[in-house]
């Protein structure tokens, strides 16, 4: 896939929530400063167009709301998708629970208007640095499961990256990646990155 993808005439959508926007909306650049832009920094300069369409805080069924503006519109050869941490998230701090029905739902409503895509679904991801988040486990694996079988169905890359990132946490810390269990870090977004390039390029 490198020598295809690894072309300026293609774009890259890279959709989701807080950890796909940090601060986008008020790079100039429009690239954050996460995972997405350490891909672009990596891509080096015969790079894809890459476009950063997270926005902090949204669930499945708010991308789903602006998919058609904020991903399709913009004729995307890849799209990647790390969407699904606010669906547990809600369900413990504001009472406003998102079923792995629901959730699977929603993320059908992304795929299917870009299902003939090169696509790449990243699991979301949780590293339980509080003793409460312990219990999100019991809603948030659920999710991941559906990324899963989603990315198996539509034919898509999957980024493992909750296995990658407990598994890394065993070793550095949790809060090493992610000082919140949620938002990574300057490293737990390197780390995505690398991930993400692994798991993309060596197809």
């Amino acid at each position: 896939m490198t020598e295809t993808l690894l072309d300026p005439r293609r774009t890259i959508v890279f959709a989701g929530d807080s950890v796909t926007d940090c601060g986008r909306r008020s790079d100039p650049a429009g690239l954050g400063d996460g995972y997405v832009k350490n891909l672009y920094d990596a891509f080096g300069p015969q790079r894809p167009r890459i476009v950063n369409a997270g926005i902090s805080g949204h669930r499945a069924f708010d991308l789903a709301a602006r998919w058609q503006t904020d991903v399709v519109a913009h004729e995307p050869d890849l799209v990647s998708v790390l969407i699904g941490i606010n669906d547990t998230w809600r369900r413990y701090d504001e009472d406003d629970a998102t079923s792995a029905e629901s959730f699977e739902r929603s993320y059908r409503e992304l795929l299917e208007p870009v299902r003939a895509k090169q696509l790449v679904l990243v699991e979301p991801f949780l590293l339980a640095v509080k003793d409460e988040q312990h219990a999100w486990r019991e809603d948030l694996d659920p999710k991941i499961d559906v990324v899963r079988r989603l990315a198996a169905e539509y034919g898509a890359l999957l980024v493992a990256a909750d296995v990658e990132f407990n598994r890394q946490a065993e070793s550095v810390g949790a809060t090493t990646l992610a000082d919140d269990g949620v938002h990574p870090t300057a490293a737990g977004h390197q780390l995505l990155a690398e991930l993400w390039r692994r798991t993309v390029l060596s197809r």
